[in-house]
């Protein structure tokens, strides 16, 4: 899996490099095909306070990408917002791609 963070108008410092990639990990552990990750977080220059922190990540699952965002006033909780709307994303496409059909011999025995 191939991990990118980048910070707009923020710089990454380690501890917030760390956090991020903790909480990606929780994707990767419900899906391991997880192959490329984009992880963008912003400090927008807005003159009201509130959900100035942004977080969005762009993901490449096997055939598929997904994309979410999240603002906050704290950029570790917004990390959070942004960590559970891809993990229901991610928790729903695996729940698309598997098999529900059963094989007809199992139902007739």
């Amino acid at each position: 899996m191939n991990l990118t963070i980048s910070g707009h108008h923020l710089e990454v410092t380690p501890s917030l490099r760390s956090y991020v990639t903790t909480k990606i990990d929780r994707i990767k552990r419900h899906f391991d095909q997880v192959v490329d990750v984009k992880v963008l977080l912003t400090v927008e220059k807005q003159k009201e306070k509130d959900l100035r922190q942004r977080a969005e990540c762009n993901i490449h699952v096997k055939g598929v990408d997904m994309f979410a965002e999240s603002s906050h006033e704290d950029l570790y909780a917004a990390v959070d917002e942004l960590v559970d709307k891809l993990d229901r994303q991610v928790v729903r496409h695996k729940d698309r791609i598997q098999s529900h059909h059963h094989d007809a011999s199992k139902r007739l025995m």
